[in-house]
C-alpha cells in the first residue's frame, strides 16, 4: 500500500503531520511510505531525516497524489488537493464536516473513502486515535501559560521581606480535555484554581486536580454518549451567566474552554458580566475560533474592554508545535496500524466497525455518515431554495 503525507502550507500552522520517527514507523509495517519535500521548515527537520527514517521524499505532488492509496495529513484538504487523489482512495485528516460541506461534497464526488480525525468516537479502545483529546490536553496547557504571560500578577503565592503576594485566582469554565489540562497547569503554577462545568459527573476530577469545582444550578444538564457537554438552552446559559459573575469579578485569569461539538460556541461571558471584572484580568478565549465563548473577542487578537484583556489566539496546539505534532502523528500511526492487515501489507476497512462507523464520512461515491449526510441534504435544499 502506499502512503502519501503532503507538507501542511496553511499560514499560521506550525504543526506537522508526521516526524520522521513516526514516518518510520508506518515503513516498518510494510507500507510504502511517500512524503512531500520540505519546501518550508518542518520543526527543523529535513528532507534527509525523513528518507533515513525509511520513507521516500517526493517532489512530484501531483504523481504522488494520483498514484497513493492513502493520504495522511493535518488539516481540512482543499478542493484542489482532493480533485489529484486517486479515486477510491482513503484519506485520514481533520474535515470539519459540519461546517465544510464543500470538501465532504468533492470527496464524495472523487470516490473517496474519507476518515474524519474529530468524528474517532470517545472510546477506551479509540483512546490512543484521538486526536481532538491530544490537541485539546495541549491547548489547554498553553491557554494558561498564555495567560500568565500577559497579566500583570504572579501566579503561586510569595512570601517575600517585602510582604506577602496572595496566589493569583484562575476560574476554568469547562472541564473537559482542555479544561482539565489548564487546571492543571495553573495548580503546578501556585494559582488558587477554581473551575465550572455543566456536566456534574467531572466534579470529581476537578477536585482530584486540586480546585474548587463551583456549582451552578441550571437545571438539567449532562452529556451526550460520546462524553462531550450537551448544548444548553437559552434560559440555562442565562442562569449559567448570573452564577459566574461573581466569581468573575474576583478573577485574575479566566480560561474558556466551553464548546459543542458541531456547533458553534455557547456565548458564556458578556460584555456586562466583562465590565464588572477587575482591571488588569486576563481572560483566553480557546472556543474563539468556532464563534467564542467571550463577547467581544477576535480570532488572533488581544481585546481591552474596560482594562480587561480578551485574547483570541488561533490554534492554540500550534503554539507548542513540536509536541503537537508528535502527539497528532502518534494519533495518525495508532489509527493505521489498528485496521493494519500485516499480511496483505494494506488498511482494511470494515465499516460496521465501532470506530469506523463514527469516523468514516465518505466511501464508495456517497456520505455514509447519517448525521453528516442529512446535514449536507439540508444545506444542499437551502441552496437551491436560494
Amino acid at each position: 500500500m502506499k502512503i502519501f503525507i503532503p507538507m501542511e502550507h496553511d499560514e499560521g500552522e506550525d504543526r506537522c503531520p508526521v516526524i520522521p520517527s513516526i514516518a518510520g514507523r508506518l515503513a516498518e509495517i510494510g507500507a510504502e511510505v511517500f512524503i512531500e519535500q520540505i519546501h518550508d521548515d518542518c520543526l527543523n527537520y529535513s528532507d534527509d531525516d525523513f528518507r533515513n527514517s525509511g520513507v521516500t521524499v517526493v517532489e512530484d505532488v501531483d504523481r504522488a497524489y494520483s498514484e497513493s492509496d492513502l493520504i495522511l495529513r493535518l488539516r481540512v484538504p482543499p478542493i484542489s488537493d482532493i480533485d489529484r487523489m486517486k479515486e477510491g482512495a482513503i484519506h485520514i485528516s481533520y474535515l470539519d464536516p459540519f461546517n465544510r460541506h464543500d470538501v465532504v461534497r468533492a470527496l464524495r464526488d472523487r470516490g473517496i473513502t474519507a476518515i474524519s480525525m474529530e468524528m474517532i468516537p470517545r472510546t477506551t479502545v479509540a483512546q490512543k486515535m484521538d486526536s481532538l483529546s491530544s490537541q485539546a490536553s495541549l491547548a489547554g496547557y498553553k491557554a494558561v501559560i498564555v495567560a500568565a504571560e500577559r497579566s500583570g500578577k504572579a501566579l503561586p503565592m510569595m512570601m517575600t521581606p517585602a510582604g506577602t503576594i496572595v496566589p493569583a485566582r484562575v476560574f476554568v469554565i469547562g472541564a473537559g480535555v482542555a479544561g482539565l489540562q489548564a487546571i492543571a497547569t495553573a495548580k503546578r503554577l501556585g494559582a488558587r484554581v477554581e473551575a465550572f462545568d455543566t456536566r456534574p459527573v467531572v466534579e470529581e476530577q476537578v477536585k482530584s486536580l486540586g480546585a474548587k469545582f463551583i456549582k451552578i444550578d441550571i437545571g438539567d444538564t449532562g452529556q451526550t454518549k460520546d462524553g462531550y457537554a450537551k448544548q444548553l438552552t437559552p434560559e440555562q446559559l442565562e442562569m449559567q451567566r448570573e452564577g459566574m459573575a461573581k466569581i468573575l469579578e474576583q478573577s485574575d485569569i479566566v480560561i474558556t474552554t466551553a464548546q459543542v461539538f458541531g456547533r458553534k460556541a455557547p456565548r458564556i461571558i458578556t460584555k456586562d458580566m466583562i465590565m464588572r471584572m477587575k482591571p488588569g484580568s486576563v481572560i483566553v478565549d480557546m472556543a474563539v475560533e468556532t464563534g467564542g465563548n467571550v463577547e467581544g473577542s477576535i480570532v488572533g487578537e488581544e481585546v481591552d474592554i474596560n482594562g480587561v484583556k480578551i485574547i483570541g489566539i488561533p490554534n492554540l496546539p500550534g503554539k507548542v508545535a513540536m509536541d503537537a505534532s508528535f502527539m497528532y502523528a502518534s494519533n495518525l500511526f495508532n489509527f493505521v496500524e489498528h485496521f493494519w492487515d500485516s499480511e496483505k501489507k494494506e488498511l482494511v476497512l470494515d465499516l460496521k466497525d465501532e470506530i469506523l462507523a463514527g469516523c468514516v464520512i465518505t466511501h464508495e461515491g456517497k456520505i455514509v455518515n447519517e448525521t453528516i449526510r442529512l446535514a449536507v441534504a439540508q444545506s444542499e435544499k437551502v441552496g437551491e431554495s436560494s
